[in-house]
């Protein structure tokens, strides 16, 4: 299976990854714990909003047939009944020829069906005992009725959906001060290769310094998981075997990063040939990071990333990402292709579509994508800047500047505008 492996589409293997993994355990966090975290059930509104009718804006309640043939030149004049703020309750009925003066968020009064804001009315900064309407107003006109906005046992929110500042708002809104969530799946962080030192070891020939770890971490608690690393594998199979077992009690997913190649000491490549393992994928139509691997080994999922820095990333962004939120209860997992035109000229030839590290410019209200062309799998020196992948198709051709690419963003794009 090591020197066979059978390719198969990005597609394709994230539909065999996605299909072998569940959701965890859920928790109740207080709201104000809730920012950030996936809903583990529909939460519905538990009155109407506005659970009264009121005022919209600042101004007079009125009877509208009371307003008939107002205007500027012949204004008719009400008798003003009270004033109501918000969070006030009217205390007389609108009569024929009444006005009660409320303001915004205020609770209508009785009979009143319309508002006329102080703006159309003559002295409207004068607190007197009458006012003049200078507009004519029809029925429900600048009036928020009882349950306009969402009506009670309305869905405000679904299983699957990951908390915002607005679902925040909901919330508050109608009084959950707890919420049911999804665990943060627990993500072992395993590392393969003797040529690797930690970072505050000093340089020596042929080592390198483990960036991948300190970077997948990162990547791991960005998409909503908690980091867990381990100690370095060894090249042994049968220790690394019993090493990742142990690593699998006590994490819902390991992510690990080299040994996934041919090459005599690529100890997760071997792995997959060990009887216990059931082998989803070991390599894909890509470029970089074609022998990114994925299986199953006591029942829970092993993600082998490339040990090369900018091929992890990729895989990482493709794969380990949208796997880390299925496990977390998310619906929607799997990142949107956006169009924008290629900044310059790539022919490369490529028997694999290519992903293409870079950034996008906003240029005469037309989206650019320009790559960094560090392509090389192992070069991390752009790796701080990039913001997208340039999906460039399999063959010789490649795609010509200005040309339509499609692209994966996987950071918050801060493109900036020329032009």
């Amino acid at each position: 299976m090591r020197f066979s492996r059978q390719t198969i589409s990005v597609e394709e293997a994230m539909s065999k990854l996605l299909a072998k993994l569940v959701t965890g355990r859920t928790e109740q966090v207080q709201i104000g714990e809730a920012y950030g975290r996936i809903l583990a059930s529909d939460l519905r509104a538990t009155y109407d909003l506005p659970h009264f009718d009121r005022s919209p804006l600042d101004g007079f309640a009125v009877r509208a047939a009371d307003t008939v043939g107002a205007s500027v030149d012949h204004p008719i004049t009400l008798t003003v009944l009270e004033t109501v703020a918000a969070g006030q309750v009217p205390t007389r009925e609108l009569k024929k020829g009444y006005a009660t003066r409320i303001m915004t968020g205020a609770m209508m009064p009785a009979d009143a069906d319309a508002v006329i804001m102080f703006e159309q009315t003559h002295n409207p900064a004068e607190e007197a005992d009458t006012v003049r309407i200078k507009r004519e107003m029809k029925p429900g006109e600048n009036v928020s009725r009882r349950g306009e906005e969402m009506a009670k046992g309305t869905i405000i929110a679904k299983t699957g959906e990951r908390i915002n500042a607005g679902t925040l708002a909901s919330l508050a809104t109608f009084g959950f001060s707890q919420v049911e969530v999804f665990c943060k799946p627990r993500v072992g962080l395993i590392s393969t290769g003797s040529e690797l030192l930690e970072i505050d070891q000093p340089l020596a020939p042929g080592k390198i310094r483990n960036s991948n770890t300190v970077m997948l971490t990162a990547l791991i608690a960005e998409a909503g998981g908690i980091p867990v690393s381990f100690s370095r594998l060894p090249d042994d199979l049968a220790v690394a075997k019993a090493k990742i077992s142990e690593c699998l009690r006590g994490v819902d997913l390991v992510i690990s990063s080299g040994g996934v190649s041919v090459g005599d000491f690529d100890v997760i490549a071997a792995l997959v040939d060990e009887p216990e393992v059931e082998l989803l994928f070991n390599r894909i139509a890509i470029r970089p990071g074609s022998p990114t691997t994925a299986m199953l080994m006591e029942g829970k999922p092993l993600i082998a990333l490339s040990g090369n820095p900018g091929a992890c990333f990729l895989g990482f962004e493709l794969f380990a990402r949208a796997a880390i939120r299925r496990i977390s209860g998310e619906a929607h997992v799997v990142q949107q292709v956006i169009k924008a035109r290629l900044g310059v000229d790539y022919t490369k030839p490529c028997p694999y579509p290519r992903y293409l590290r870079g950034k996008l410019l906003e240029k005469d209200g037309v989206l650019h994508a320009i790559p960094d062309f560090n392509e090389k799998a192992g070069n991390l020196g752009t790796l701080k800047d990039s913001e997208c992948f340039m999906i460039i198709p399999a063959g010789g051709s490649g795609k010509k500047a200005g040309e339509l690419v499609d692209v994966l963003t996987h950071a918050t794009p801060t493109w900036r505008r020329e032009g």
